[in-house]
């Protein structure tokens, strides 16, 4: 009788053992992941307000680029920060939203083709300028510019604000869902 309890008992004894070291072992590695998640997602790349770009850095993470060039005083400007807002927070870890404000930060307008503000500068998550599918060219107007001695497609810009839906149509073009 107690043969037979005993071998009931121990398989049983035997796939909890094995399940509850198996579910601390994912809950360990779940919590893991959370964390690395959370630090990426609070380091400054992430972070909507900077004072200049780095593209380099930022396309290490392999993601969508949304630049806007304009400045925290200029009225279309004001009209497009809760934009960025929301469209920053709701794309973390899915694209980088980045505001530069030139007025205060002239120097981080250097070296990218703004004239006027809001400018918004596009790049696929590879580094590489954006280019939009029919769709999305027929709703919003961009221009290109061409490095002047290669001709490779260096930019791509939309001058302007851009509403909410306008930048996940952007984001969506890019394959951000």
């Amino acid at each position: 009788m107690n043969k037979k309890i005993l071998q009931i008992i121990v398989p049983i004894a035997m796939v909890g053992v094995v399940a509850c070291i198996w579910y601390t072992q994912d809950q360990t590695e779940k919590a893991s992941i959370a964390k690395q998640e959370s630090i990426v997602y609070e380091s400054p790349d992430f972070s909507l307000h900077t004072s200049n770009v780095d593209l380099e850095k930022l396309t290490i993470h392999n993601l969508p680029i949304i630049i806007d060039f304009g400045a925290d005083e200029c009225a279309p400007c004001k009209a497009m920060a809760p934009v960025l807002d929301k469209v920053n927070a709701d794309m973390q870890g899915k694209a980088i939203i980045k505001f530069v404000d030139v007025w205060k930060y002239p120097k981080g307008a250097y070296g990218f083709p703004i004239q006027v503000i809001p400018t918004q500068l596009i790049f696929n998550a590879d580094g590489t300028p954006y280019v939009p599918s029919e769709d999305v060219a027929a709703i919003l107007k961009f221009d290109n510019y061409a490095n002047k001695t290669t001709k490779d497609h260096m930019y791509t810009v939309h001058v302007g604000g851009l509403t909410e839906e306008q930048m996940r149509a952007i984001l969506s073009d890019m394959g951000v869902s």
